[in-house]
């Protein structure tokens, strides 16, 4: 079950708005635990199916083997440049690895609805390609915050 947010509910986006806002946003932040405990955030293109954010990762990097070691994620998705412009989500929870590991296209039916709005979105393409580098994670979060500083009143 995802935790509600409690602070800031007049700025919260409403879960119309989020949606919208995390299918149209391309880049995210992925925060992970390093082994000594100290977070590590990188850079990562995503997917949002309504319920769950979809990373597709290198298999040989820090992030995936941070991950491996301790699959607890947060996530954050932002836009704008000034103050009264500023909006956003942070997702966290527990990343789950789904497929084949690096992904080379073999059958996965979990994958065909992320890999076809991944390939969209960021490929314009109708397929995933796929390169034997990636692989996916998936977040179901457990809990959701968002912010969109353009409800706060003028002034």
């Amino acid at each position: 079950m995802t935790a509600t947010q409690r602070r800031g509910r007049r700025i919260m986006m409403s879960t119309g708005e989020r949606d919208a806002f995390l299918t149209e946003q391309r880049t995210c932040r992925v925060a992970t635990v390093s082994p000594d405990g100290r977070p590590h955030v990188s850079a990562l293109w995503f997917a949002w199916d309504g319920t769950s954010l979809w990373l597709y990762s290198l298999t040989r990097s820090r992030r995936w083997a941070e991950l491996r070691r301790d699959p607890r994620i947060a996530v954050v998705v932002d836009d704008g440049e000034e103050y009264g412009e500023l909006r956003g989500v942070e997702l966290s929870g527990t990343a789950v690895f789904v497929g084949e590991a690096p992904r080379t296209g073999g059958d996965c039916p979990e994958l065909a609805v992320p890999e076809a709005l991944f390939a969209a979105k960021n490929f314009q393409l109708a397929a995933m390609p796929h390169d034997g580098r990636h692989a996916w994670l998936r977040l179901t979060p457990d809990a959701i915050a968002s912010w969109d500083f353009r409800k706060l009143p003028a002034g």
